[in-house]
């Protein structure tokens, strides 16, 4: 353990001197005794000489529910109930496995040592049960390079997580390959802190401080992500490897790859896309490197797919594209898309089959509502009638009051006898 490691050396120390000493005194007794105790005390100093080179080696112990191998530099830790990562690694460790465990949190500092475990290259933590990673959670790992945690029911990934706590005066974090397969958590754990989608705080993570600039090969399969935040990718320009398969994403629209000069390989396979836009198809075509799947996605084949049927007979970058095929309208199933030209791509007019439920729906509700209503005025029909009669003989009163008074003031005669008559 590195407690072991910290004082054994100090300890080996004081019992060698205290064995000198033991051995220059028997040789003064010895030359002044007699020959027994002369040879009783070198008896004596050959047990003290034993019991020096009897000490334990410097190298680092094995923690009891782990498995080690010094010769692999590899601990294994695997399926062992750990509720924190084990407390006395060996120093030597490169490769560390901690699979199948209850860790829930890991918090700051939690790979902190004395000695530092400075040759860790290789962190497994898939299906540990981890819902929370902290800030600076990887600190002190000088050395790490590949990190995985997939299968984790991750409610809470700061920020920080990878940067440390304080991003702007941290280093750059050395992980070169970054696996978040599988992390989305189930609903009833979902963060209530961060008022922000799951998509949104994995990309938070992503970009903060641009720690992760050197990585290079970063997997987020099968997270449900329905769409990639805005500059998600902008803060890693060295990543060669991208893996988006087995999500929902339904548009590209607003991701960039312009920077991403050195991508090699972009897996878009078994995701929800229903076109490519211009945007998009030129930013991957100004990638000069770039391998791009786009198998299993149900690909709407009308006037808006015409760019991307143009492009995709054009490149080459698109691997399989001999595959690619149309999943709507119904008329274009199935249709490969290499295949089809101007002429198969239109708009058509026809409402899907829902949409024109929908409107069904609609007018017969109106309908019903019409039909009450006439059905209200019938019933009332004499009340009607007799409230618009009374309407209308008001309405003649009191046009035959206005038409009086417009004959007397017309006629000078009539209002002066008009005058007459008052007095």
């Amino acid at each position: 353990m590195p407690g072991g490691c910290s004082w054994g050396p100090a300890a080996g120390d004081v019992r060698l001197r205290l064995a000198r000493l033991a051995v220059v005194l028997l040789g003064w007794v010895s030359s002044s005794s007699l020959t027994s105790s002369a040879t009783s005390s070198t008896s004596s100093a050959s047990f003290l000489a034993s019991a020096v080179s009897s000490q334990p080696t410097l190298s680092g112990q094995c923690p009891p529910p782990c498995e080690c191998s010094e010769a692999a530099r590899t601990v294994k830790c695997v399926n062992r109930n750990l509720a924190e990562v084990p407390p006395d690694l060996p120093p030597y460790v490169r490769n560390l496995f901690l699979t199948g465990n209850q860790l829930s949190v890991l918090p700051a500092g939690a790979f902190a040592r004395r000695p530092p475990l400075a040759e860790l290259t290789t962190l497994n933590l898939s299906g540990s049960c981890l819902m929370e990673v902290r800030a600076g959670a990887f600190e002190h790992l000088p050395s790490l390079r590949q990190l995985d945690l997939s299968h984790n029911p991750l409610a809470y990934l700061s920020p920080f997580a990878f940067s440390g706590s304080n991003a702007s005066a941290s280093t750059p974090s050395p992980l070169v390959e970054l696996i978040l397969n599988h992390i989305l958590p189930p609903a009833a754990s979902a963060d209530k802190r961060q008022n922000q989608s799951f998509e949104g705080m994995v990309a938070a993570a992503l970009r903060a401080g641009q720690a992760l600039r050197g990585l290079r090969r970063l997997e987020l399969t099968s997270n449900h992500f329905l769409y990639l935040p805005r500059d998600v990718l902008a803060h890693l320009p060295g990543l060669r490897h991208l893996d988006l398969r087995n999500n929902s994403l339904v548009s590209l629209t607003y991701v960039s790859f312009r920077n991403l000069t050195h991508l090699e390989s972009l897996h878009l396979e078994d995701n929800a896309l229903k076109a490519l836009h211009n945007s998009t198809l030129a930013e991957l075509q100004g990638l000069p490197q770039v391998r791009v799947f786009l198998d299993n996605n149900p690909w709407v084949c009308d006037c808006h797919m015409e760019d991307m049927v143009t492009w995709l007979k054009e490149t080459e970058i698109v691997q399989g594209k001999a595959r690619l095929t149309c999943a709507f309208p119904e008329k274009m199933r199935n249709r490969v898309l290499l295949e089809l030209n101007s002429s198969d791509l239109d708009c058509d007019p026809i409402l899907p089959p829902s949409l024109q439920t929908s409107y069904v729906f609609l007018g017969i509700v109106l309908a019903l509502i019409g039909a009450i209503f006439l059905l209200v005025l019938y019933l009332n029909r004499k009340g009607i009638k007799k409230w618009m009669h009374n309407i209308r003989d008001a309405c003649r009163d009191h046009m035959e009051g206005y038409h009086y008074r417009y004959e007397i003031n017309a006629d000078p005669r009539l209002t002066n006898l008009s005058s007459n008559s008052d007095v």
